[in-house]
């Protein structure tokens, strides 16, 4: 999936520092080297937000430095201990960034120099992409500096909020993940994985075609019998889910004044969105159960992280996979949907109404083939549970579902178009649909908006469509 560039963003977010500027002259006074940066200018416009680059600096603001606004630094996490809040922190080059803001002269990675000022300071402002100790990124205020080791310098933090970066700005932007960076684990033994991606990259069983920025899983799976049910079920699903996320990511300042910068952001939006296509088939006598059946058959997780202006802002991406079966136990099926589209969820703030939920969908199918061999109901989707969040706090989670629903009073069947290819004695009739539900978690207040009391369900958002029935 291609990624915006680096060079695009610092463009588009007007990262400069002449000389003399706050940045360099203050770096120069106190002799923290390492801590100068390259601060953003505040313009009007919204600062853009791109994937990061594959060596992402770290985040600083210092209070008093530049009028507190966030700079990309020369510094880097080499530990965190997230049960103590304690980190590691050193400089990894010499000087400030370069015009482009990509520290310049690397450094061999040596740790402080004891006789230099340490790097940091109480009451700095750090935001990090994943570091040792912190794989979902760090995003933290200085509170002691405890001293210096073999390391760098150790310090003692407690966490912060982007408002306290982002101040007044405001950023706005949508980036499709890296189906490459995801890391999978199959639940169920006949599952394959497939990607593609800028380059001419691709992944997966040879001869699968998957078009760019895609990730494909491919599974094939006996449907269990439910627990106490009177009678087994002999059924199996096959098919595939094909789907490019992306993250969506807003914040709106109040404006560049410092009580302004104080009372936190006015707008905020965080959510997941993308294309989605997926086409299964189910055979045989579907399972009796209360509840449906449900068989999560792949887990990915991916860490994206954006670039939003100078600040690293890391999003915990994470999917769940699944088949999802009930029925009456009594209908005999073959039914096979191909469906395609695209989805929206998340969660979006504004003063007076506080957090509130967002979903959409928009899904159509393709001609169904369904075949009845005996009266009962059946229905089955093949859907993903999403959760996304910034630096390792759960915000938003969403449960799309994409199903197949058939009912039948008597023997039927239809085929190309949905047109019957049998005499039918009785009603029958199958369904497309799709459900998105989900909530909105409390640990969205790493915006620096006032805490959820509680979880904000999203909202069940359900369409339903006929395919196919005995008066077609």
């Amino acid at each position: 999936m291609p990624a915006l560039t680096a060079s695009a963003l610092l463009l588009a977010s007007g990262c400069s520092s002449g000389p003399g500027s706050p940045a360099t002259s203050d770096a120069g006074r106190d002799g923290r080297a390492g801590a100068s940066a390259v601060a953003t200018v505040d313009t009007g416009r919204p600062i853009a937000v791109a994937a990061a680059p594959g060596v992402t600096p770290t985040a600083l603001a210092r209070p008093g430095d530049g009028g507190g606004r966030a700079r990309q630094s020369a510094l880097k996490v080499r530990s965190y201990d997230r049960h103590t809040g304690r980190a590691v922190i050193s400089r990894t080059a010499k000087g400030a960034p370069g015009p482009s803001g990509t520290p310049s002269a690397p450094s061999s990675g040596a740790p402080d120099n004891p006789a230099e000022p340490g790097p940091v300071a109480v009451g700095d402002l750090i935001a990090s992409a994943p570091a040792p100790g912190a794989p979902d990124g760090l995003l933290v205020k200085v509170t002691e500096v405890l001293g210096k080791t073999g390391a760098g310098t150790e310090v003692q933090t407690a966490p912060t909020t982007l408002d306290s970066l982002l101040g007044g700005d405001k950023a706005k932007g949508t980036v499709p993940v890296d189906p490459s960076s995801f890391d999978v684990e199959r639940l169920l033994p006949d599952v394959k994985v497939s990607w593609a991606r800028t380059g001419d990259l691709h992944f997966g069983p040879e001869g699968t075609h998957v078009p760019l920025g895609r990730l494909r899983l491919d599974v094939r799976a006996e449907v269990p019998t439910a627990a106490g049910a009177p009678v087994t079920a002999d059924a199996s699903v096959a098919g595939y889910v094909q789907v490019a996320p992306e993250v969506d990511f807003s914040y709106g300042g109040a404006g560049s004044d410092a009580d302004a910068r104080r009372a936190g952001p006015v707008s905020a939006y965080l959510g997941v969105s993308g294309d989605w296509s997926s086409q299964w088939s189910l055979k045989g006598r579907a399972p009796v159960s209360a509840k449906p059946v449900r068989l999560p058959f792949a887990r990915l997780h991916a860490d994206p992280v954006l670039q939003v202006g100078p600040i690293p802002v890391v999003v915990n991406l994470d999917l769940t996979c699944y088949l999802e079966v009930s029925g009456d136990g009594s209908a005999t099926v073959s039914v096979e949907q191909a469906i395609k589209g695209d989805f929206k969820a998340g969660g979006t703030f504004g003063p007076d109404e506080g957090w509130t939920p967002v979903s959409e969908s928009a899904m159509a199918s393709t001609p169904v083939r369904a075949s009845v061999a005996t009266a009962g109901n059946v229905k089955v989707a093949l859907g993903a549970e999403a959760s996304v969040g910034l630096y390792g706090a759960a915000g938003v989670t969403a449960d799309l579902a994409p199903y197949l629903r058939g009912e039948a009073s008597a023997t039927a069947s239809a085929g190309p178009g949905g047109r019957p290819t049998a005499a039918v004695v009785g009603s029958w009739t199958v369904y497309g649909g799709v459900d998105l539900s989900g909530a909105l978690q409390l640990q969205l207040s790493v915006f620096g908006t006032p805490v959820l009391r509680h979880t904000v369900p999203l909202g069940a958002l359900h369409r339903e469509w006929r395919l196919a029935g005995s008066d077609v």
